[in-house]
């Protein structure tokens, strides 16, 4: 059985504003695109300017394989981008959206890598009238840098595989983290097969340096945003823990101080990688999110254990020493174009959810689903905010489907009038935050108003 209650505060509903919103720009995620379909044009026109005539069936399965091969190692260097946490484009794509990016184009590019192997393969025995397997010793053995190529291509085949949702599901976030740092070195094997052997390169020199600009540019982003600015900030802010609040059974807050934390430049909404300088923890990097406004000299996460890194924050001592990689993610009032907002929680969901509660301007609702009561973490600080802003807030409570979601059109209509002129931000685990999304849709609720960041890796 599901039952909800609620808070509610002010006259009318009515919520005054708190804090400013800057709108979200929708130009670079389109520009974005439109920059990555354009580099692929660029090889392919590559590809074309170097290519008289295709002929027999040798030509054309070569061609293929040139093609292919080419449009592979721009993938590559695309992929590495999207994942350098270069900060414009986080903090507008969004870092879920980007992951997303990443995924869909490694599907692709993996694709790309196997056709490119077997289609040369195939078209140089047509060629040299041997079998595949011949074909393939000679290709290993006797061609400039393939022995490295051979490499990379095991290892983006094997990242590609601990990379399917089925392989994730069994293994922790900290293995597969990891196992994913195998396609750098992939990368870096086969730039010299595709300079050694491609034959738009080899006597093409501006081609040459267009290829070597593309792969430093990528690789000084990935060096700098990735490793350099994480040093240089942790050796600049010096954070640490500063204590400790249980929330809720299982939940734990954790707060923290350093220096010119302002200077970070964190809005509610956003989260850090964080990596605790603790044993057992210091090896790994999990990304939290802010649940309270950042201050000058605090922040503060709040944490459920769903795992040993989660669980293990619990017996943090103060004074631990801190690195934190952010802030990330554009889930942000920047967003918001509409004067009301609901604000829809699931479990751990709540964590940015209430940063943002407190901050968002115009008339907010807040609804917050747990398994049991005792789950709701930080009713106290809701209602209080709630008294203050004089928002509203919801807890729906209970039900032994767990997640599958009591929360459909019907009742999220009766819990906040009027909700299709409402933005939606939406935060909670997979199953919660599909249901809700198809439940917002049936209510008429627009797509580009339903705002969701997902923290699943």
């Amino acid at each position: 059985m599901t039952t909800a209650t609620d808070a509610r505060h002010g006259t009318g509903g009515t919520g005054r504003a708190v804090g400013t919103t800057r709108r979200a720009d929708p130009v670079v995620p389109a520009l974005a695109q439109a920059v990555i379909w354009a580099g692929a044009a660029g090889v392919l026109a590559l590809w074309w300017s170097d290519t008289e005539s295709v002929v027999g069936a040798a030509g054309w399965l070569t061609g293929a394989g040139r093609i292919t091969g080419l449009l592979a190692g721009y993938g590559c260097a695309v992929l590495v981008l999207l994942m350098a946490r270069i900060p414009v484009l986080d903090h507008t794509i969004g870092t879920d959206r980007m992951a997303r990016w990443h995924a869909t184009g490694g599907r692709y590019t993996i694709s790309l890598v196997l056709a490119h192997v077997l289609l040369i393969i195939w078209g140089y025995s047509l060629t040299s009238h041997s079998g595949a397997v011949d074909q393939t010793k000679t290709l290993v053995l006797d061609y400039p840098e393939m022995l490295k190529a051979t490499a990379a291509f095991l290892l983006l085949t094997g990242t590609a595989l601990v990379s399917a949702r089925a392989a994730r599901r069994r293994m922790r976030y900290e293995t597969w983290h990891y196992l994913h740092f195998a396609t750098y070195l992939a990368v870096f094997l086969a730039f010299g097969h595709q300079l050694a052997n491609g034959a738009e390169f080899i006597a093409d020199r501006p081609a040459r340096t267009a290829w070597y600009a593309l792969y430093l540019t990528v690789a000084a982003l990935l060096l700098w945003y990735r490793f350099l600015v994480p040093v240089r900030r942790a050796l600049r802010h010096r954070i640490r823990v500063a204590g400790l609040r249980h929330e809720s059974p299982g939940v734990v807050s954790v707060h923290l101080t350093g220096e010119r934390l302002d200077e970070l430049g964190a809005r509610p909404g956003q989260f850090f990688r964080w990596r605790f300088l603790a044993p057992g923890l210091w090896w790994t990097a999990n990304p939290y999110s802010l649940s309270a406004p950042p201050l000058p000299g605090h922040l503060r996460i709040t944490v459920k254990a769903a795992g040993g890194h989660s669980a293990a924050l619990a017996r943090l001592r103060p004074g631990t020493r801190v690195w934190a990689e952010g802030p990330y993610g554009a889930f942000t009032a920047d967003r918001s174009r509409a004067p009301k907002t609901l604000l829809l929680a699931g479990g751990a969901g709540i964590t940015p959810l209430r940063a943002l509660f407190e901050t968002l301007p115009g008339e907010v609702t807040l609804v917050y689903r747990a398994r049991r009561a005792e789950d709701l973490a930080l009713r106290g600080e809701l209602d209080a905010i709630a008294a203050a802003r004089g928002g509203v807030v919801h807890y729906v409570v209970g039900g032994p489907g767990g997640y599958s979601s009591p929360l459909t059109a019907r009742a999220l209509a009766r819990l906040v009038p009027d909700l299709a002129a409402h933005e939606v931000y939406l935060c909670g685990p997979p199953g919660m935050a599909e249901a809700a999304k198809r439940a917002l849709r049936v209510a008429g609720v627009r797509r580009r108003r339903i705002h969701h960041e997902s923290f699943t890796f």
